[in-house]
């Protein structure tokens, strides 16, 4: 599907802000609500010692569907990866549900009992089917927790097809139909966000059945009413999903885009209980609302887990189903160089006036990153997977700008570009020297530029600009990005 710029940044933020979420709740899982205005941060551990910024079984769950659908788009062949996927996960996985758990070992044995070595749909569909009529619920909310993938998936399809279709990938481990419902609502909720930016759980009522439309309208404005810290069994994929709306919902008056979803996560790890798992939900419609450009680089740059991916890795998926086969998924961003080569004066390359530690370029001074010393880098544009070598992963950001001063073109325009100069200043703390690039140094990268270099000499941005205009005489930033340097003085 062709997605207009900001709804490719919608669809790229829906499973980083799923795993920021998570991430985020790891470390204060299973303990009580958090005073008011606690601070939340990645710190890791909890019951299941999770390293800092490392997302936990919710968004490890949620990736082998991303996978699956990338590869095989929305087919039974499918559900029988993310199913295989699922079980070799669970065999070294820190922390499993329980009623997931149950399903993968059943699933198992009924697959060697048939003489197979790999399981298959079918035997978890049938498995946790055993489960329901023996216990008689399966409603946690394990199944919630990781349906986003499919929402981008089905974009270009029509809403009740996929809510039909989350309650199949819920039901291969929860079968009960609050489980499957919660799925659907969230999905089609997702659906509606990436595609028109729209923050709305009630999108997808008119699908059901009007007298559980009517029990679901009923949680939602409970949950308006109430705060995440007020549902004391999220395990319950009901109290989740009310969580996880409230967070979003109570957090939302005076606050828009960046501002609500870092709130709102916040707001839903404070409420304690299943922390990672209310986040993760509210993360996953929280960026498909607003959007990559409105996940913190704080939570971004150190964002890992199984398998062994990082927070670019999930952008790349996002960005992939939502592209579906289109020509998007081909071009960028899974390519290993991003061609720039019919563009001239890429190769610009100069110290800041102010920092003689931060340089300022085109994208052809990635090449120059070791015999400067450049050990991060703060990318401007889009690049391939191996643009930059030689530089860790945690050690290069990268923010999506377009040179242009349509409001369509970007989103959040002024946080992003703070947020990259605070990329650059954050380094320079660290020590470590920078290379701030775009294409050609001509328009982002003198604007972040500006705004670095203000905080570092004491001036406003747009003598800053001055300033780093005697180094690179053919820096312009256009008007959108000029009003951001004259706010920021002012």
């Amino acid at each position: 599907m062709k997605l207009n710029s900001e709804q490719n940044d919608r669809a790229a933020g829906v499973l980083v802000a799923l795993a920021a979420g998570d991430a985020l709740g790891a470390g204060y899982e299973f303990g009580g609500p958090l005073p008011d205005g606690a601070e939340v941060t990645m710190k890791g551990g909890g019951p299941f010692g999770f390293d800092p910024a490392e997302w936990t079984d919710d968004t490890s769950m949620a990736i082998p569907i991303a996978e699956a659908l990338l590869d095989a788009g929305p087919t039974p062949a499918a559900l029988d990866a993310v199913v295989r996927a699922w079980t070799a996960w669970a065999a070294a996985a820190k922390d499993v549900g329980a009623q997931t758990s149950n399903v993968i070992h059943a699933a198992r044995h009924a697959a060697a009992a048939a003489g197979r070595s790999d399981v298959t749909a079918e035997d978890f569909t049938h498995a946790a089917q055993v489960f329901h009529a023996r216990t008689g619920r399966s409603g946690g909310n394990g199944s919630l927790m990781r349906t986003a993938p499919l929402a981008l998936a089905y974009l270009d399809r029509e809403p009740a097809e996929l809510m039909a279709q989350a309650g199949v990938l819920s039901a291969l481990t929860h079968v009960e139909a609050d489980a499957q419902e919660a799925c659907g609502l969230w999905c089609v909720a997702i659906r509606e966000a990436v595609l028109t930016g729209r923050l709305e759980i009630r999108t997808g009522l008119p699908l059901l059945p009007p007298d559980r439309a009517a029990l679901w309208l009923e949680r939602i404005e409970v949950a308006e009413r109430s705060r995440p810290r007020d549902f004391t069994k999220n395990g319950w994929v009901v109290e989740a999903l009310q969580g996880a709306w409230s967070a979003i919902s109570t957090t939302r008056a005076g606050s828009n885009g960046p501002d609500h979803l870092q709130a709102a996560l916040e707001e839903a790890v404070r409420g304690g209980r299943d922390t990672d798992t209310v986040a993760a939900i509210a993360g996953s419609l929280l960026g498909a609302a607003y959007g990559f450009s409105a996940v913190p680089f704080k939570w971004r740059r150190n964002l890992h887990g199984w398998p062994g991916l990082r927070a670019r890795d999930l952008m790349t998926l996002g960005v992939e189903l939502a592209a579906g086969n289109g020509s998007q998924a081909r071009e960028w961003p899974r390519t290993p160089h991003f061609d720039y080569s019919s563009w001239s004066r890429t190769g610009v390359l100069v110290q800041h006036p102010d920092d003689d530690g931060v340089w300022l370029g085109g994208v052809g001074a990635l090449g120059r990153t070791a015999e400067l010393g450049i050990d991060a880098v703060v990318s401007l544009c889009r690049l391939g997977t191996e643009d930059v070598s030689g530089i860790a992963p945690k050690d290069q950001a990268t923010f999506w700008l377009v040179d242009s001063a349509s409001p369509e073109s970007n989103s959040h325009t002024a946080f992003v570009l703070q947020e990259a100069a605070a990329a650059v200043e954050r380094f320079r703390t660290e020590g470590k020297t920078v290379l701030l690039h775009c294409v050609r140094a001509e328009s982002r990268t003198p604007t972040v530029a500006a705004l670095y270099g203000a905080r570092a000499a004491g001036v406003t941005p747009l003598e800053s600009l001055e300033n780093v205009r005697r180094v690179l005489p053919n820096a312009h930033p256009n008007p959108a990005f000029r009003e951001v340097l004259a706010a920021a003085g002012n």
